[in-house]
């Protein structure tokens, strides 16, 4: 039986052509009709106009600049790791248990930390690198659109947790958090590999993509050229640019997600006489999702231990912008709706998401097998639902013991 009988193809760059105005116009113009008529009757306009407004201005201020200074540091710091050959030691330890696992070589592991230390779509640089690629056979390349998803903006993600906490309440929460997010990513691997084995139409016994011609990746690392202190300022100086990079490029999701899901997560300023009263301040809402919560509470308290309906907004809001969720953690904390918990739940869902809806159809393009982004998408959301209620159950057990 021949191994492979469908190749990836590059996909086509032209831009898709649609009609000027088509019945998507006015179904996308009646859902903004009736969004802003729901809205505005709750608030009333010149409310809602301030509530959006002012909103948005807080989150821009008191959270995307705090993940940006995160995102610095740990950028800066990530970089240092790799060019003194921390993150080569870390990927051999790690590479023997990646067959097992996750049934990929152990090359793989550097794709998982490469997200880990940046975001999803880092591990497409590596997928077209050959030196990289020839240990993967080629039902396994389009798998590490979803290895590398699982570990998005990990480190980032993880610092902005513990951040959240007066002391060292929370290292425990994010170090399950972690746990869940690997084990979620093992899930969604597991399924999306069924699919691409069985669209490629290959038996188990196929060779790798390229030959042993290439730098091996886990023998040999690349450095900066100048002394050990150049080395040091130039990854600094890098790596910090890369973090201000990625601190610019989650604004537009955090305001604009951001905003409509506490929008439709809190409520208003007060209640006199059951009339609800607005005042048109930042993080006023309709209270939607709470109510839309409750009715999912039975579910996602056994699966999530979620004691409040307001915690439904993180791992929505993940599934578009993980970026954007971290914004609702805050104002989570200081209103009392989470705990350890659900800190370590947000992490496990957060990072194995990792916004995932924005990026897989992307990145499945980039891979050349657009065809198969629905499938990677019904694998990493099953794995990211395992991931929490695996963190949900771990940190049970640990609070059990402990």
């Amino acid at each position: 039986m021949e191994n492979v009988n469908k190749k990836i193809v590059i996909a086509d760059s032209t831009p898709t052509m649609k009609k000027s105005v088509s019945k998507e116009t006015f179904v996308f113009l009646a859902l903004m009709i009736l969004s802003f008529s729901y809205l505005s009757s709750k608030m009333g306009i010149g409310v809602m106009f301030n509530v959006i407004m002012k909103t948005a201005h807080e989150l821009l201020l008191n959270t995307v600049f705090l993940i940006m200074a995160i995102a610095v540091l740990a950028g800066s710091f990530s970089a240092l790791l790799s060019e003194f050959g921390f993150i080569a030691l870390i990927n051999m330890i790690i590479s023997p248990i990646m067959k097992p696992l996750y049934g990929l070589p152990g090359a793989a592991s550097i794709g998982a930390i490469t997200t880990y230390l940046s975001d999803n779509p880092a591990i497409i640089s590596l997928s077209k690198d050959k030196g990289f690629t020839k240990y993967f056979k080629e039902y396994q390349i389009p798998v590490l659109c979803n290895l590398g998803t699982a570990f998005g903006m990990g480190l980032i993600l993880s610092t902005f947790m513990i951040s959240q906490g007066k002391g060292t309440e929370f290292i425990i929460p994010v170090v399950i958090g972690n746990l869940g997010a690997i084990f979620g990513s093992i899930v969604s691997v597991k399924f999306m590999l069924r699919y691409t084995k069985k669209y490629y139409n290959v038996d188990y016994n196929i060779v790798p993509l390229h030959s042993e011609e290439n730098v091996n990746y886990n023998k040999l690392r690349e450095i900066r050229s100048g002394n050990i202190l150049e080395r040091a300022l130039d990854a600094i100086l890098e790596g910090g640019k890369n973090g201000v990079e990625m601190g610019l490029a989650i604004i537009p999701g955090v305001l604009f997600i951001c905003t409509i899901v506490m929008i439709l997560t809190f409520g208003p300023s007060s209640i006199e006489n059951g009339i609800a009263v607005y005042k048109g301040v930042a993080f006023e809402g309709v209270n939607l999702l709470p109510k839309l919560g409750k009715y999912l509470s039975p579910i996602l308290k056994p699966l999530f231990g979620f004691k409040h309906a307001e915690a439904i907004a993180f791992p929505i809001t993940s599934l578009g912008s993980v970026g954007a969720a971290l914004a609702l953690v805050s104002e989570f904390l200081s209103n009392g709706l989470i705990g350890s918990n659900e800190i370590a739940v947000f992490t496990a869902m957060g990072m194995c998401w990792s916004g995932y809806l924005s990026t897989h159809v992307g990145m499945m393009d980039a891979l050349g097998v657009r065809q198969l982004a629905n499938k990677a998408i019904f694998s990493h959301t099953i794995g990211g639902l395992c991931g929490g209620i695996f963190a949900h159950y771990l940190y049970l057990f640990y609070t059990l013991i402990f």
